[in-house]
């Protein structure tokens, strides 16, 4: 006898065994008096199984193969957009820590990707930079990153995938306040 429950059985066999879970779940939710809230908890269980499985994959395939770290090589993709930056900056619009953002730093720096220069105008402060092999490593690792991304999203037609950003970006937008 299997002591397993039976989480939805009809949704299919081609059904992946976390997309079960979550129907299984969300309808264990639905019946539960407040706080619990399927709809919410649906959203936010596929968000993070998604995001998930996508940093896994292109740590995996894309970056790991090459040295980098996908936290490293977001570092890198803002310094070749933007040029050289503060390290303030990068932890403010990479949602990582000062510490992790330094840390990033040094590794990429160790490897020959980043150096840091002082700032002219302030002899305290320093900006990050891009290296020559930091640029080819980014714009390599950028190619191929690309091309991965359109696979993961290529069941989206062209307006879904612009209203699936927009929504993200507007909860983005309206995040709960001590998060800002």
């Amino acid at each position: 006898m299997n002591s397993e429950p039976d989480i939805e059985p009809d949704l299919g066999v081609d059904v992946p065994p976390d997309l079960r879970y979550a129907a299984f779940a969300r309808e264990r939710l639905a019946a539960m008096p407040p706080p619990a809230d399927a709809e919410a908890f649906a959203l936010a269980y596929h968000l993070l199984q998604l995001a998930y499985l996508l940093v896994t994959d292109l740590e995996t395939r894309i970056h790991r193969p090459r040295g980098l770290t996908l936290p490293g090589f977001r570092l890198m993709f803002k310094l070749w957009l933007l040029g050289p930056t503060q390290p303030v900056r990068l932890a403010e619009i990479s949602a990582m820590s000062r510490s992790a953002v330094t840390n990033a730093v040094n590794t990429l720096e160790r490897g020959g990707l980043v150096e840091r220069r002082p700032v002219p105008e302030d002899g305290r402060a320093v900006v990050i930079t891009l290296t020559a092999a930091g640029e080819a490593a980014v714009r390599e690792a950028f190619a191929e990153q690309a091309r991965r991304e359109r696979e993961w999203f290529a069941c989206l037609g062209s307006a879904e995938r612009e209203r699936m950003t927009a929504l993200l970006a507007r909860i983005l937008r309206a995040r709960p306040a001590d998060l800002s």
